[in-house]
């Protein structure tokens, strides 16, 4: 009787961590490859990625107040930096998983003034956004762009935007346009490296089996099919 109930506690432990649930918390320029690797993840370990999306610094506001995320995938390094130092996340379990890119669609000359509107993703909660400020900046042109600036809340609702309108440009993450064709990769050296890191923030079984299949060659050559470096 002993010897088939630890049988029992076996099967169960074991059912119970082939088959974990994950939350995820992501940022929103992450959408479409956290598609794929949560597709994968679930093949090759029987995990369930659940996915919210987002902008980092409202994700961050999330954790902040207690949702229920296991891992954090963000635009920067400062939010998962802040989350470790205020002791809501793993210390030690927080690496680069990915360098983000940015690029304009349509690809325009911002000179010529033929445009309404410029999207751009909020640059004090959205990394993307700050990045899209810093190379506006850098070419000259953000005193006279200023008064067209759109805010889109995180860079999804950025992209949605920019596809509005044919008089709309925007200036998106580049793994959201790769497949497009009217579209200039913004040359890195205008903006600052957009550094994404995650960061384990508990210490669950599916938790740790996702943070290290994002390590992986599998994850690392989805990343790169969309544009990311790593």
């Amino acid at each position: 009787m002993k010897a088939l109930f630890a049988l029992v506690v076996v099967l169960l432990t074991s059912f119970e961590v082939w088959g974990a649930t994950v939350h995820v918390a992501v940022a929103s320029n992450f959408a479409a490859p956290i598609k794929q690797i949560a597709k994968s993840f679930q093949e090759e370990t029987g995990h369930l990625a659940i996915i919210s999306l987002g902008s980092t610094g409202k994700l961050y506001a999330q954790i902040l107040h207690g949702a229920p995320y296991e891992v954090f995938l963000a635009a920067d390094q400062k939010r998962p930096e802040m989350a470790i130092e205020n002791k809501l996340a793993i210390a030690g379990s927080r690496f680069t998983y990915a360098t983000g890119k940015l690029a304009m669609i349509p690809h325009i000359d911002l000179a010529k003034d033929e445009f309404s509107k410029l999207s751009i993703a909020n640059p004090k909660t959205a990394p993307y956004g700050k990045a899209a400020v810093q190379t506006l900046t850098a070419m000259g042109f953000y005193d006279k762009v200023k008064a067209k600036l759109i805010f889109g809340e995180n860079i999804a609702q950025t992209f949605q935007f920019a596809q509005s309108s044919s008089k709309i440009v925007g200036l998106v993450a580049l793994s959201q346009v790769i497949n497009k064709k009217d579209i200039w990769v913004i040359p890195e050296q205008l903006y600052d490296p957009i550094a994404q890191d995650a960061v384990l923030i508990k210490q669950t079984a599916g938790a740790r089996a996702f943070m290290s299949f994002l390590k992986s060659d599998q994850a690392k050559s989805i990343l790169k099919n969309f544009g990311y470096g790593m």
